[in-house]
């Protein structure tokens, strides 16, 4: 199946497979409402995820470090993503979303300063009934597929 195939399997919708920091308390902020975004960076060419996640697409939720168990979901409700970025313009765009991503210290020195940052506001985040997925060889740390259920174990 070719990368673009995969995107069009639900009308156009994908979901998500996306990791939260268990240290900065990503997930729990999240359920309180003290968090609404999340980011993803890269210092490469591209945007983080060039694109490919889509207002409306449904984000499943599992944190670092634990025992791979998914635990939440959500929908993505809206997405900013930069252009490319001088470290100080880097460090303006995480300045303009503190609020809405309440990052941790480390997760503040790890984006700021990227060439290129993307913040995905999450909206009607809840418990679903837990699973386990396959890992396999990959080491993203937000994974997209046409079917959530392809990936459950």
């Amino acid at each position: 199946m070719s990368a673009s195939e995969w995107y069009k399997g639900k009308d156009g919708k994908a979901e998500h497979l996306v990791y939260l920091n268990s240290k900065a308390k990503e997930l729990e902020k999240l359920l309180a409402g003290e968090k609404t975004m999340i980011m993803r960076g890269a210092a490469g060419k591209k945007s983080p995820l060039g694109g490919r996640a889509k207002v409306n697409d449904t984000v499943y939720f599992v944190e670092t470090g634990g025992d791979m168990t998914v635990t939440c979901m959500g929908v993505i409700s809206k997405i900013v993503e930069s252009e490319k970025m001088t470290p100080e313009e880097s460090i303006g765009f995480v300045k303009k979303f503190e609020k809405e991503l309440n990052l941790s210290k480390e997760q503040y020195d790890r984006w700021a300063g990227k060439k290129y940052l993307a913040v995905y506001e999450i909206s009607d985040i809840k418990p679903i009934e837990p699973f386990t997925y396959r890992r396999d060889k990959n080491m993203d740390d937000w994974i997209i597929t046409d079917d959530i259920n392809k990936i459950k174990v």
